[in-house]
């Protein structure tokens, strides 16, 4: 069981973010158009997975107007904003903020998403909803990228995920972003990404 913090306070999470170079688990979430969408459904694109707890506090709303203006920068790349908030609230939010370049999604039906990729919180105030998170996945729906926020009311790690759509798939070496600097490698180094589990990939 993973933890992170909110405003300093411990929190845990119900399991771990998929392995990078494991396949990504598929799922079902909701558009707000009310319709069901699988990750299956993108494969052969590159899919970031922003995870986050409410589309209505200001960090959340910032990374998906963060990845909105991003995206449009990369070809063959979607970026899903997924949370528990209802498809309405991610659509109102959308409609006042001209969101357009993403795809916003809600675990309205299948409550599997939290479980599968290990980000449930199961204490804390915000129990029951997800931790920040980003985990990326390839065109062959092999997890590329993942992170774990650390601490909550903080915004993730753009940087690290611009720079790795940005780059030929063939060129890629995967590193996981953890709590602990120390223990992450960016992805161009020579030497073995250590994020403290299987090495580099």
């Amino acid at each position: 069981m993973a933890n992170v913090t909110f405003k300093d306070n411990p929190v845990n999470i119900i399991g771990e973010l998929p392995a990078v170079g494991d396949a990504a688990p598929d799922f079902t979430l909701t558009k707000t158009d009310l319709s069901d969408i699988r990750l299956s459904d993108f494969n052969g694109k590159r899919v970031v997975l922003n995870i986050f707890p409410s589309i209505e506090t200001p960090v959340c709303s910032a990374s998906v107007k963060r990845f909105n203006t991003e995206v449009a920068k990369f070809e063959n790349t979607e970026v899903l904003c997924i949370s528990r908030d209802l498809p309405f609230a991610h659509a109102r939010f959308n409609a006042e903020q001209d969101i357009k370049n993403v795809i916003s999604l809600s675990e309205l039906r299948d409550s599997e998403f939290g479980q599968h990729y290990g980000v449930r919180m199961t204490d804390g105030p915000l129990a029951g909803l997800f931790a920040r998170a980003v985990v990326v996945v390839d065109e062959n729906s092999r997890v590329v990228y993942t992170q774990l926020v650390p601490e909550i009311a903080e915004e993730p790690d753009y940087a690290s995920v611009l720079k790795l759509l940005g780059r030929d798939a063939g060129d890629l070496e995967f590193c996981t972003t953890t709590s602990t600097p120390e223990h992450s490698r960016p992805a161009e180094d020579e030497g073995p990404c250590d994020d403290g589990t299987s090495g580099r990939i």
